[in-house]
């Protein structure tokens, strides 16, 4: 397999895990998304806005863009907008992957911000959002399973890497 299709696959993968979340999370009482819990994050909801905006903050870097907001993403607090806007990045990443050659995976973007200093692959940059957004996932079972919410969707990347090509529903 070669980086091209590695990345796509991640970038996927993680597309799928973004709705299904959403999707099961939409179910959800706002009470549970928004009840305090010891984590990261106080709630479901500020976690996810969380995944949101790191998404949204590297993709501005990785499409070399520079266009990212941070005060129009902290407005955004309302269930549904953090909902759509988590949707929208992850798939404006995996258009964007998908459109890229090897060569542009592999290309370096410095990134100087008043946090810290690299000078990584893209690809470097995609596995970290999504690991990222994987680890709070993770948190937010957990965080769920605090405020009574005890039916997390199966996620694992064996799943989807199984069943993407088929009519079957995982989790």
């Amino acid at each position: 397999m070669n980086l091209k299709t590695l990345m796509t696959h991640t970038a996927q993968y993680n597309n799928w895990v973004v709705n299904k979340y959403i999707d099961w999370l939409s179910t959800k009482s706002d009470e549970q998304l928004n009840q305090e819990v010891i984590s990261s994050f106080p709630t479901i909801l500020k976690t996810l806005h969380h995944i949101w905006q790191t998404q949204e903050y590297w993709w501005s870097h990785i499409g070399e863009n520079d266009d990212f907001d941070f005060e129009k993403i902290s407005a955004t607090i309302d269930k549904e907008g953090i909902f759509n806007g988590i949707r929208n990045n992850s798939k404006k990443l995996v258009d964007y992957v998908e459109s890229l050659s090897e060569e542009d995976l592999a290309k370096n973007v410095k990134i100087e911000s008043q946090w810290f200093q690299c000078d990584f692959s893209k690809y470097e940059y995609i596995q970290h959002i999504v690991l990222h957004g994987t680890y709070h996932r993770g948190q937010i079972v957990t965080m769920g399973r605090n405020v009574g919410i005890t039916d997390a969707p199966m996620t694992d990347y064996n799943f989807w890497n199984i069943y993407k090509d088929s009519e079957v529903t995982v989790g």
